[in-house]
């Protein structure tokens, strides 16, 4: 059975703080462990972040994902932002466009078990995460 989609629009740096405590509710029903959550919730807040930095709004759908009885969440942020132009680069520790550590991207990535991200230059960023228990 395919899990609803939890959609929140993001158009402001306080939906950061709204898509972390949908991110911990929804983990808690599926009893996802506290690590996990802390992992999943940390992810959220940068990704969100970036949707109000970069793109000033976007969309943050969530599901409960389920991988043979181990719990998980999957998460989509999207925005129609200016886009990464180099994604590569991006990903690189401490590369920054926007004048901060450069950590995010990659910090994301470790968080998290699956990543994928897509990008435009000019039509704005997709990025797909799933965090297991």
């Amino acid at each position: 059975m395919t899990q609803r989609w939890r959609r929140l629009r993001i158009l402001s740096q306080g939906d950061v703080a709204l898509a972390i405590l949908e991110i911990r509710e929804m983990a808690k029903r599926v009893n996802m462990s506290s690590g996990a959550t802390a992992a999943l919730a940390t992810a959220v807040s940068e990704l969100v972040t970036n949707v109000t930095k970069y793109a000033d709004r976007g969309l943050i759908s969530m599901r409960p994902a389920v991988q043979i009885r181990r719990p998980g969440i999957e998460v989509i942020v999207e925005d129609r932002g200016p886009g990464i132009p180099d994604i590569e680069l991006a990903m690189k520790e401490n590369v920054s466009t926007g004048g901060t550590l450069g950590l995010g991207l990659p910090g994301t990535r470790r968080l998290v078990d699956e990543f994928d991200i897509e990008s435009q230059p000019g039509q704005g960023t997709r990025v797909r995460i799933i965090k297991w228990s």
